[in-house]
């Protein structure tokens, strides 16, 4: 996946929206105002593996743990909180993987809206 692909897709799920509210070199995707991804744009301020292009996706904190130790291209999240963030080098990545967590986060933080918002994505 190139990063318009990813971000067509990201924007394809029901409720989500994009802003930049920490500067022009990443966006972030929300649920409901909940934020589930954050998008490198590839400015080398924020960039940890040179020009590689990276993605933060919020996962259970287990689920994080599972990940970074079956995949190098998935790693604490550089600029978030590491229990529940994981940086994920998705050129390195099967799309349908790449795909499959980004929906994986998307509901994470679905399910923790109230009942009768959470009903519209789940």
């Amino acid at each position: 996946m190139d990063i318009e692909q990813v971000r067509e897709y990201t924007l394809s799920l029901p409720g989500v929206t994009e802003d930049q509210p920490f500067g022009d070199d990443n966006i972030t995707f929300r649920l409901e105002g909940k934020i589930f991804m954050c998008l490198w744009l590839g400015s080398d301020k924020h960039d940890i593996k040179d020009s590689e292009p990276r993605l933060a996706l919020k996962l259970a904190p287990d689920r994080n743990e599972e990940l970074r130790a079956q995949f190098s291209a998935v790693t604490p999240a550089w600029h978030w909180n590491k229990k529940h963030w994981n940086d994920v080098y998705y050129g390195q990545l099967e799309d349908s993987q790449v795909m499959e967590w980004i929906k994986e986060s998307y509901h994470l933080v679905a399910s923790k809206l109230p009942k009768l918002v959470r009903q519209k994505y789940i």
